[in-house]
């Protein structure tokens, strides 16, 4: 299926784009639900999708509200908020009880990229028994602010909130712009030709483009990110997990993956030497490290893993 002209309505009146593509296989092995981090869309995981279809799998996916070609909140369509993640969570819940419906028969398997990592732990919470495993790449557990203090950081965001200033830009933060040689020194990805990837699409359809973060934006996250932290909480997970973390990712805070992961009934950490915060656009050999895991996790069985 095409995804530019399928859309469904949220429970606020957005509209949210998504996408179901079918297994290059004549069976599928599996179903997969993908749910991307802040600021991508479907065409930037065309890569991720495709990987998948030829392992077999259905795929099912789309663009979260405020990003991609779904909704957008604020008048400026550039800027990155939500007021909060559990709005986000709402629209995953409609997605897969009201469209995706994937094939009960099948296994269905949770495939998450950073921010989508912290929201799909937390349905894992609250609906369980939906997925059968789970594979978080890079969650955004905990946020890296370095060199600032975390918990100045989210002060002064709360206090921006506070001021009334949810809409604003953080410092730093503004309107998405290319700049020449924007590769060097980034922190998504060690390879240049997947670094582009993002950038070709927003050229081809600038009503993809994103900026940065608003201080309404991290106050949800920092929220998003507490909630995990509540005792008991992640531990009620029961669902199988794979989590994989860069070794130079500087994006979250990758000491968060280790935490989470040792606090969960069974979850499995698969460390990535080099990878920065997006493994799946990372060079062949980072990647193979993170599908080869994968693989194997998908078609364990549950006292194997």
């Amino acid at each position: 299926m095409h995804p530019d002209g399928s859309f469904f309505t949220t429970h606020d009146g957005l509209k949210i784009r998504y996408g179901i593509w079918p297994p290059k296989s004549a069976l599928p092995r599996a179903s997969v639900v993908y749910l991307s981090g802040r600021a991508e869309f479907l065409e930037k995981n065309r890569e991720t999708i495709t990987g998948l279809r030829k392992r077999g799998f259905a795929v099912y996916s789309f663009d979260w509200r405020g990003q991609g070609l779904s909704s957008r909140i604020l008048d400026n369509p550039h800027k990155g908020y939500v007021r909060s993640f559990a709005d986000y969570g709402k629209d995953l819940n409609a997605f897969v009880t009201r469209i995706a419906k994937p094939e009960p028969a099948l296994p269905k398997i949770l495939l998450a990229h950073s921010m989508g990592g912290n929201i799909g732990m937390q349905f894992l919470r609250e609906s369980p028994g939906f997925f059968d495993r789970a594979a978080l790449v890079s969650p955004m557990f905990d946020i890296h602010t370095f060199p600032f203090p975390r918990g100045l950081t989210r002060k002064l965001v709360q206090r921006a909130v506070r001021a009334g200033r949810a809409e604003r830009y953080i410092p730093g933060a503004g309107d998405y712009s290319f700049k020449p040689g924007r590769f060097r020194g980034n922190d998504l990805t060690g390879d240049p030709e997947r670094f582009l990837d993002e950038i070709r699409e927003v050229r081809k359809n600038p009503d993809l483009a994103l900026g940065g973060v608003t201080f309404g934006w991290a106050a949800a996250a920092f929220d998003a990110i507490d909630c995990l932290a509540v005792p008991g909480y992640v531990e009620a997970v029961k669902t199988p997990v794979l989590m994989a973390s860069g070794t130079r990712d500087r994006v979250v805070d990758t000491r968060s993956h280790q935490r989470i992961c040792s606090r969960l009934p069974c979850c499995r950490l698969v460390k990535i030497q080099g990878a920065r915060h997006e493994i799946l656009k990372e060079t062949d050999a980072c990647q193979q490290v993170f599908w080869q895991a994968f693989d194997r996790f998908a078609g364990c069985s549950f006292m194997a893993f």
